[in-house]
């Protein structure tokens, strides 16, 4: 197996593993190039209020120094992914006020890069069933042989990643 089929094993092993329970991975994010994560940076330096969809209590320029946005992504590593867990019947949870809201995943408390204290993996209180599926996802994940991003529920890496000390910078292309 080349290296960098590792994390894509692992991730379709989690994937068969929660389909048993009538559920399914919902990816995200996962390779990111360098060139990415660069733009990401200037992006915060432009600086900005905060915004209530995606960062509601931090601005934009502060959004590196509190953990939210890397300035070495472990995207570009090709070892970690942003993921969540929806029923495979697709039944909607209710849509999340700050983050993503566009998929059918569990309830999690949060969207998808809400980038806010409340996305922290033992964020609490948290309402409905976010604390249980937050649970879920990082069991699963770490039975697949990932551990979490305690800032960010959804976000997990390979344990033994073969390239943790490299950054990859190809572009991500239709071909």
């Amino acid at each position: 197996m080349h290296p960098h089929q590792q994390a894509a094993v692992a991730l379709s092993g989690v994937q068969k593993a929660i389909a048993a329970d009538g559920l399914t991975l919902v990816v995200f994010d996962c390779y990111r190039p360098a060139r990415a994560v660069s733009d990401m940076g200037e992006w915060t330096r432009q600086g900005g209020p905060p915004d209530p969809q995606w960062y509601p209590k931090v601005r934009r320029n502060d959004l590196i120094a509190k953990g939210y946005v890397g300035e070495l992504s472990t995207h570009s590593r090709g070892s970690t992914v942003d993921v969540a867990i929806a029923r495979a019947d697709r039944k909607s949870a209710p849509k999340p006020a700050c983050g993503a809201a566009d998929a059918d995943t569990l309830d999690f408390g949060t969207g998808f890069d809400c980038f806010d204290p409340a996305s922290e993996t033992a964020h609490h209180p948290l309402a409905g069933e976010a604390t249980a599926n937050r649970k879920r996802l990082v069991d699963a994940m770490r039975t697949g042989g990932f551990r979490n991003y305690a800032r960010e529920w959804w976000h997990f890496t390979l344990e033994n990643e073969p390239f943790a000390k490299q950054r990859f910078d190809f572009p991500v292309a239709a071909e």
